[in-house]
């Protein structure tokens, strides 16, 4: 025998369940005895394929899942009967004895009550609701103090399920211990039509996969660019793959997404992304887990262990190096003279831009007609002690100078240049905006930054305007460079045209990551060599070894004439990814002493003696050299001794001097470092004051 239809009212949820049923279909109460019964004719003779005939002539479409209900198409009386909430005025439908919106009690209409005025007064509709809309209002009765939330997954299930609906995972013992997840920090819940949409997306016969519903966190980050992995298998490794990778969606936070989003804008290029997991506080060491590496579906890109420092060396962005590996130190705010003196500082920077020249011929390439040498004032050392600290901490870059003389021996490690010598090497501080080369060029200089670009414009114009002859002694020098490293590789010259445009297009870019080609072009703008003190290999924060640097050395002005260009060098330091000006102090012209060779300088010459050798008494690399100045150690030194004025110490140093005159230096920068100064000099008089009565005091007790 087949029912006839007659169905009865769940009077918590309102779902229409079949006479046979004994608990609700929907939210499994107990069936009332006194339940609301209703009639639905039907064809007792349609076909179980999901097409039922009703008495109307229209055919009614059966769910494939038994937790859809049966819907049906002709609601025109129960539409118009509907009764409005009196809390939120929510239209529910007549069997409900409660709003489905807010729960409020339905309240029962007074004799005298109009109907149109009552609770549940007639209310005409004039265009009719979707036939889903009682499922979806059913929908909203789960009542969380009746759910439990997945530990794994953070699926809210329901209060009898003895396992996670999604990820198959069993239920606590105690309910009544589930913490709920936090809106703001859990997933989207996917309700029962969403994992049946979800399973029939799978199952389709197309073969294409949907991936479950994005939750409101994930679309505000803006984390379009990752992307879930995909799978190659039967629709249950198919479905099982879309659990696992759910189940690590959902475990994912805030951190976690700016962490991918970090490491696929280290790939991509985007400086942003990793500047905002830095900013948050994320941890630059942290590493890629087998779940990540598997959410991002990159093989070619992320490896297990990983971390941002691995990938930026990996796909070449030093400009992501020196944010991620430069910690710049804190305590004191820093005062440079630039800042200090914006005057005198746009002063500078347009005496700069009028004394860039282009040569005229064949090598096109600009230069620079003033010769100028940044050097901190003697007057330094008659300051307090204290002053001298502060000044320090604000003009120095602490953390650069500790680890070029400490962690490992760059600078300064000779006792004899450093003390007898007073040849000190100091670091000054400079900023991380992607231009710390061309600022610490000026700074080492001027004395002021590349904040106009005047630097980075002639850098782009003579390697485009002189292309030819840099990008030979380029392919020369890296052909070299692999050759006796043992790489062996040869490229076409496709290949090398590809690599040369690369180059070319991180000059013209502000803010972009430079490398050895460009600091070789600087030295024919400077028209003087480069010495580049600088660690030897990249190393992350647990002091592993990832890679060579590659920045050590002198760079010389080869493709000028040794007429047209000066002797003096200037010193730059290189740490992990930031470059930083390295100066002297001025030693009032100290006649020379135990260099071994005669200077001809008069007392107001201040030679700085730079070695050419490491600590290790190595000969520092030569940069881009041709096949034909290429030779042993002894002709490496013979090039250097023509280029630079060379001489050798008492102790057996082999060093470059560089000589800065206080009459012949730029009288901007002069004005600008005694405008600096004397900020510190006001100091003086209440340090001195404070001491004096402290001493007062002192003989007073």
């Amino acid at each position: 025998m087949t029912e006839h239809g007659i169905k009865w009212a769940c009077e918590y949820c309102t779902y229409e369940n079949w006479p046979s049923a004994i608990k609700c279909t929907m939210c499994r109460a107990q069936r009332p005895s006194g339940a609301i019964i209703t009639e639905e004719p039907f064809n007792s003779s349609a076909p179980n394929v999901g097409t039922i005939e009703r008495s109307g002539g229209s055919p009614l479409i059966c769910p494939d899942s038994s937790a859809r209900p049966r819907v049906k198409t002709s609601f025109s009386m129960e539409n118009s009967s509907k009764w409005s909430c009196h809390m939120c005025t929510y239209l529910n439908w007549p069997r409900a004895i409660r709003c489905t919106q807010c729960l409020s009690q339905r309240r029962t209409r007074s004799p005298t009550e109009s109907p149109q005025s009552s609770g549940s007064g007639i209310r005409s509709v004039p265009s009719p609701v979707d036939p889903c809309e009682e499922y979806n209002d059913r929908n909203k009765l789960n009542i969380k103090g009746q759910l439990w939330t997945c530990s794994a997954c953070t699926y809210e299930n329901g209060a009898k399920a003895k396992k996670c609906v999604v990820c198959d995972h069993p239920s606590p013992n105690n309910i009544d211990s589930i913490e709920l997840a936090d809106t703001d920090e859990a997933s989207s819940i996917i309700n029962e039509q969403d994992r049946a949409r979800w399973r029939s997306g799978c199952s389709s016969g197309n073969g294409q996969r949907r991936s479950p519903p994005m939750s409101k966190r994930d679309s505000e980050m803006d984390f379009q660019r990752i992307e879930l992995a995909g799978a190659v298998g039967s629709k249950d490794e198919l479905e099982l793959d879309l659990k696992k990778l759910k189940q690590i969606k959902n475990r994912m936070r805030k951190t976690d997404w700016l962490f991918l989003n970090a490491c696929v804008g280290v790939v991509e290029g985007d400086l942003s992304a990793v500047e905002a997991y830095k900013t948050s506080g994320g941890d630059i060491a942290r590493q890629l887990s087998a779940d990540e590496v598997r959410l991002l579906n990159r093989p070619s890109a992320f490896d297990v262990g990983y971390t941002l420092v691995h990938l930026s060396i990996r796909f070449q962005r030093q400009d992501m190096l020196a944010i991620l590996l430069t910690e710049v130190s804190q305590h004191a705010a820093k005062c440079i003279p630039a800042m200090v003196c914006p005057e005198l500082t746009e002063q500078i920077r347009r005496e700069i831009a009028a004394s860039m020249h282009q040569r005229k011929g064949d090598f096109a390439c600009y230069f620079l007609t003033d010769l100028v040498t940044f050097t901190l004032p003697a007057d330094i050392e008659d300051l307090p002690p204290a002053v001298q600290e502060k000044l320090f901490d604000e003009v120095l870059d602490r953390d650069v100078q500790k680890e070029l003389e400490e962690e490992s021996p760059i600078i300064n490690w000779s006792l004899e240049l450093g003390t007898r010598l007073d040849s000190r090497l100091y670091a000054l501080w400079n900023r991380t905006a992607g231009d710390c080369l061309l600022d610490s060029v000026l700074q080492a200089t001027w004395g002021i930054y590349d904040k106009d670009s005047v630097l980075r414009k002639a850098l782009h114009d003579s390697l485009h305007d002189c292309s030819h002859w840099f990008y030979s002694r380029w392919k020369e020098w890296e052909s070299w460079y692999s050759q006796s490293f043992g790489l062996h590789f040869s490229l076409r010259e496709e290949q090398w045209q590809e690599d040369w445009a690369f180059i070319l297009s991180l000059a013209s870019q502000p803010g972009a990551s430079l490398e050895q080609t460009h600091i070789f072009v600087l030295a024919h703008i400077l028209r003087r060599p480069i010495i580049v003190y600088g660690v030897k290999y990249y190393k992350s924060f647990r002091g592993e070894t990832l890679g060579y640097t590659r920045f050590q050395g002198v760079y010389l002005p080869l493709l000028w004439e040794q007429s047209f260009c000066w002797k003096s060098p200037i010193a730059l330091g290189y740490t992990r990814g930031h470059f930083s000006a390295l100066v002297a102090m001025e030693n009032d012209g100290y006649d020379n002493r135990g260099a071994g060779a005669n200077l001809n300088t008069d007392d107001d010459v201040t030679v700085t003696f730079l070695p050419l050798v490491d600590s290790e008494r190595k000969l520092l690399h030569i940069h881009f050299l041709s096949a034909q100045e290429l030779g042993n150690e002894d002709q490496q030194e013979k090039l250097l001794r023509e280029w630079l004025d060379c001489c050798v110490t008492e102790g057996g140093v082999l060093v470059a001097m560089q000589k800065s005159s206080r009459r012949r230096n730029h009288p901007l920068v002069t004005q600008m470092v005694e405008k600096w100064l004397d900020g510190y000099r006001q100091i003086r008089p209440c340090t001195a004051l404070s001491d004096g009565e402290e001493d007062e005091d002192d003989e007073d007790e």
